[in-house]
């Protein structure tokens, strides 16, 4: 985004002018809708929502400088592989003076709209998200605030601003090439929580898959991953596809539970069931036989998107907007 492209926020004074009511009106609205009367209550409403105006909470002697805070928005709190992403964007951030304000939204649209509002309320510089789906109105807010934007974790082919992430869809096409050049011709993919990028790894499994000539397996739920859930989703797998010799999982919490619980079925691995995670977490590489699994750059991820949105802060030349920071497969044992 740049500084041609930024638009000046809007102000209650914007929102009164369109409405074509006091300022002292809005403002009553925005403490206490019901002092309004019901039609005013309405257009103010529909007024806001148009033009996309967010509350300013911060002080006054703030709204005309820099807060010298990032906002980052995070979908889970109880995914580990986010800590590390945090970590990365800290060590950036403090080098700079810069605080940061996490927000969690759980992988819903909706919640990171009010989120994001209510970052923006308190006048953060800029933000840094993880998740590249987002309603109109967050994208309006975004646009009429004017900070600066890195979406991070994937690859969107309509960025808002910048981008650090990765390709999902290739990491999991070479993954599951890779179990297919061992020999497993039945295999399945586990998903849990049916996510974007969950999603995405499913598009790079099918397309391994339909490529050796092979029949996509599967095995999904929306439930919250965890290790427990891949006793269910084994039990799925297993009943509906007796000859499975391979499972590709969506992150390593599935894989691990899937790995142990084949063991303690006495169905051995790698040799008659192959299971690949997704994230490389440390404990797949504590447990034996090691998990092989795609190792995602979670820390270079956090600290390259810190640097790009800072950069720009500072009004310093950005010349690469998209960065791709790949991956690599880990050298398990479980293929």
């Amino acid at each position: 985004m740049t500084e041609q492209q930024k638009k000046t926020r809007t102000t209650l004074q914007d929102v009164a002018d369109k409405v074509g009511v006091t300022k002292m009106t809005v403002s009553r609205y925005m403490r206490n809708p019901d002092s309004v009367a019901a039609k005013t209550r309405v257009k103010i409403a529909a007024v806001i929502e148009e033009m996309g105006y967010i509350e300013n909470k911060a002080p006054a002697m703030l709204s005309k400088s820099s807060s010298k805070a990032i906002g980052i928005l995070l979908p889970s709190l109880s995914n580990q592989i986010f800590a590390a992403f945090v970590q990365g964007i800290e060590t950036v951030t403090k080098e700079n003076g810069y605080e940061t304000l996490l927000a969690h939204f759980s992988y819903d649209a909706v919640e990171e709209e009010e989120k994001i509002a209510s970052l923006l309320s308190y006048q953060v510089d800029g933000l840094i998200l993880t998740e590249s789906h987002h309603t109109p109105r967050t994208l309006q807010m975004i646009k009429n605030s004017g900070v600066s934007v890195v979406e991070t974790m994937e690859l969107p082919t309509n960025p808002i601003d910048m981008v650090v992430g990765l390709d999902h869809i290739d990491a999991s096409y070479h993954v599951v090439k890779r179990m297919i050049e061992a020999g497993k011709r039945s295999i399945a993919y586990f998903g849990a929580r049916l996510d974007a990028r969950t999603k995405l790894r499913l598009q790079g499994y099918d397309k391994a898959m339909h490529e050796a000539g092979l029949e996509p397996k599967h095995v999904l739920t929306e439930q919250h991953s965890n290790f427990s859930l891949a006793e269910d989703l084994l039990d799925r797998a297993l009943a509906d596809y007796p000859d499975l010799d391979g499972v590709f999982c969506t992150n390593d919490d599935i894989a691990i539970g899937t790995l142990l619980i084949a063991q303690q079925r006495g169905i051995q691995v790698p040799q008659q069931l192959s299971v690949v995670g997704y994230n490389a977490l440390d404990i797949g590489q504590t447990i034996r036989p090691k998990l092989t699994s795609v190792d995602t750059p979670r820390y270079e991820i956090g600290k390259k998107s810190a640097e790009l949105l800072l950069a720009r802060l500072k009004g310093e030349p950005v010349t690469e907007t998209v960065v791709d920071m790949g991956y690599r497969i880990t050298d398990g044992e479980s293929v």
